[in-house]
Order: structure tokens, then sequence, then C-alpha cells
């Protein structure tokens, strides 16, 4: 099997870049049809209009309608061919991301990603997360190529809830431990191929990035400001965590993530948020030495990311429901098996409940 990178044809991040949308977008389109939920478009609209001023592009927007299932792909790619555009542009967060991703895919039409949140790691990776219209994991779609360009503008993202950037360093947390278990185990990765030396130093470089600037950046975009730290984890959650997770592999932690979507609870916490503590989870599978353990659950903690069950709206867990997020986390099509050693739902489940007790204890609480 050969060693496969995978990367975006271009990523672009600047402070005020959305202003130059149309420019950046020229060779692969003039018309533009543009997903987004409501509140995005109210945000953009204007900065969008400001890029196409002067030039013969021309925009077309569409509502996102709250969910990447399969029926909501699938009404998005209808409407673009209906539209007469020759270009899908995701403007938002993973989701919208990842259904502007498999629409053009559907399509055949180049797509470009535009975050206005640096929540998830989506915008890079050629992967889109479906689930079913009611939020439950359904499965991966592999699509055939990454975005054909991500434009980051680094002062709408540091303007977005604090929150949304913490969400965002969850996700990129796991991307080291995930492709590390990969290369341990020989698993290949989201492309299909083995992880590169390249892959592997980016999914690091990730991991240190968030620990010498997570704090700092959530500090500062407390108030709202850019500053160096702010960008350096906007890069991290974006394109360091894309390339590192799809060019080094998943394994535990997105698996974990899975299986609590069978939790109704779990359902009012973003992606990485839950993605933070199925790290935690995974250390805990891997019996990690207690310095790497100590070390991510006081990150998780110094900068709000869930460390306990309760954390994650589970205030009384039941091994009964854990056993259902287990065997959901450990199914054949899902990547706990890229894990280096046999993964049972029992040892999940113990390693969720381990998780828990060691959040508890370094919280110094009951909840």
């Amino acid at each position: 099997m050969a060693n496969i990178i995978a990367s975006p044809s271009r990523y672009i991040q600047g402070r005020g870049e959305l202003k130059n949308l149309a420019k950046h977008t020229e060779k692969l389109g003039k018309r533009l049809f543009v997903l987004t939920s409501a509140s995005g478009r109210r945000r953009v609209e204007g900065l969008i209009a400001e890029s196409a001023a002067g030039t013969d592009t021309t925009v077309l927007y569409e509502d996102f309608n709250g969910e990447c299932s399969m029926n909501e792909v699938s009404r998005v790619a209808e409407k673009f061919r209906a539209s007469g555009c020759d270009v899908i542009v995701g403007v938002g967060g993973g989701k919208i991301h990842d259904t502007a991703k498999a629409a053009a895919y559907y399509a055949g039409v180049p797509v470009v990603i535009v975050p206005t949140i640096a929540s998830t790691d989506a915008p890079c990776s050629a992967l889109s997360v479906l689930y079913t219209d009611d939020g439950v994991f359904d499965r991966y779609l592999f699509l055939t190529a990454n975005p054909n360009i991500v434009l980051v503008d680094t002062a709408i993202i540091a303007a977005a809830p604090a929150r949304l950037l913490v969400s965002g360093m969850g996700d990129a947390l796991a991307t080291y431990f995930e492709a590390r278990a990969c290369k341990a185990s020989g698993a290949a990765n989201c492309v299909g191929g083995k992880t590169t030396l390249a892959a592997m130093q980016l999914a690091k470089l990730c991991y240190d990035t968030l620990m010498a600037d997570g704090l700092k950046a959530k500090l500062a975009v407390e108030r709202k400001a850019c500053t160096r730290a702010v960008e350096n984890i906007i890069e991290a959650n974006t394109y360091l965590s894309g390339v590192g997770f799809e060019s080094g592999g998943l394994a535990a932690a997105h698996a974990i993530h899975n299986g609590m979507t069978a939790i109704p609870e779990t359902h009012q916490f973003y992606h990485g948020e839950k993605v933070a503590f199925g790290a935690i989870v995974q250390l805990v599978l891997e019996n990690a030495p207690v310095e790497e353990l100590e070390e991510v659950v006081n990150f998780c903690m110094e900068v709000g990311l869930p460390v306990t069950l309760c954390d994650l709206g589970i205030r009384e867990p039941d091994r009964e429901r854990l056993m259902a997020a287990a065997r959901l986390a450990c199914a054949d099509t899902d990547t706990l098996v890229n894990m280096p050693f046999p993964v049972s739902p029992e040892s999940v489940c113990d390693a969720m409940l381990a998780a828990d007790e060691i959040g508890h204890f370094y919280k110094g609480c009951e909840c």
C-alpha cells in the first residue's frame, strides 16, 4: 500500500480575506451557489457582495436545512443543478461544509469552503460525515477530491462565540493520538494509503500548537480579538487537523463520538466537544502514561472542553445506555478497528466509565 497525503488545492487564511472571494474563485466559475444558514448569510452577504462588485461574478444563496443527511445532500444537489450556477460555496460550520462537499461531488462541480467558525476540521477534507435527519451518525462518505479552495477569514472567526473555537480545539486534540494509533497498527488513512512522514508531523504540530496557544486564543476571542495565538489556533483547527486526520487516519476518538450520538442528551453539544472526551477515552484504552493523560485533561479543563459524561449532559451514566453507544462505536464500518489492539464494546464502555471518573478526579467534583 502506498503512502498518501491529501490536501485542498489551495488554503487561504487572513484577516478580511472574504472580500477577495470572487478573485479567488474566478478560475473555477463565475456563478456562485452559496449554501449557508440564514444567520450565516447575514454575517457574510455584505462582504461577498463587496468581493463581486465590479466583476462578472454572480451569487445565488440557498438556505441550509440544519442537518448533513443524505436527504439534504440530494436536495442541495438538485437545487444547484436547477440554478444554472457552476461552483458550490459552503459558508458556515462543519455540517454545511460536509453538505456542500457532498452535493458538489454528486453534481460533479468545484467546491469552495468558507468557514465562519473554526469548530471542526471538516473544511479541508475529502470526506463528509452523514447523519440521519434526526442527527444520529449514519456513515462516512469518502469523496474523490479535497475542496478546490478553503478560504478562512480570521476576522469573522475571531468574532464568533469562543465556545466554537474551543470546540474546534477538541476536534483537533484527537488528531495526533488517532494518527499515532493508525501508524502503530498499520491501518489505512482516510484516502486509502499509509501515513506519510509529513502527515505525522502535521498531526504532532497540531497538538503542540494547541498546548502552546489554546488558552491564549480562547481568552483573546472572549474579547473578539484576533491575535497571533488566534491565527495559530485557527490554522491548527482547520488545516493542521484537517490534513492531519485525513492523511494520518481516524481511530477511537471519533468512533466514540459517533457512538455517543445514540445518547440524546449529547445532541446539544458540538462535534469537537464530544471528540475531546473521545480522545480521553482513547488514551484510557491505550493505558497512556499518566503524564500524557494529565496534560490532555488539564488542557481540556483550562479551555472548557468536557472531561466527564456529566459535562456532556449525561448526568446519570447508565451502563446499558453506554453499552449501546459502545456497540455503535465498535461497528465494523467505523474507525475503532484502526486501533493497534483488539477492542470490544465492553472495553469501550469500561474506558468511558474510567475516563469519566478520571475527569471527576481532576475536577475535584461530583458533577
